[in-house]
């Protein structure tokens, strides 16, 4: 497959990279004081795995997340002031993993998009 067909999942470097991408990131995000406290009360080992399935499907791997759509799984976080500089703060963790396991910029690129596409479902609006 050349890399102009292949998958975003396939460029980043399949499961290994989504695994150890999420991996990262959840740190990153749990050190963050300004995002952390929406994880206060999460089994972070459910929520790494929910993540990289969703992630996995939205980056265009094989489809195993059955999770809760984006506006259901972030409705309780809403509810508790989740706005768009929490959105942001968790693009920019996303990022700077991303930067971290040297993934190309036009990958990052790409997965911020992905990311991006979901901000009114995850703020509710």
């Amino acid at each position: 497959m050349s890399e102009n067909n292949a998958s975003l999942y396939d460029q980043l470097g399949g499961e290994a990279a989504v695994n150890a991408a999420v991996d990262i990131f959840y740190r990153k995000v749990l050190a963050d004081d300004r995002i952390n406290r929406f994880f206060e009360h999460t089994d972070m080992e459910k929520q790494a795995a929910k993540q990289k399935a969703f992630l996995t499907m939205a980056f265009g791997g094989p489809n195993n997340y059955s999770g809760a759509d984006m506006r259901k799984g972030h409705a309780h976080l809403v509810k508790q002031g989740l706005n768009d500089t929490h959105f942001d703060a968790v693009v920019e963790n996303l990022a700077s993993t991303l930067q971290e396991l040297n993934v190309p910029q036009s990958l990052i690129d790409q997965v911020a998009a992905i990311a991006e596409s979901t901000r009114n479902d995850v703020l509710d609006r």
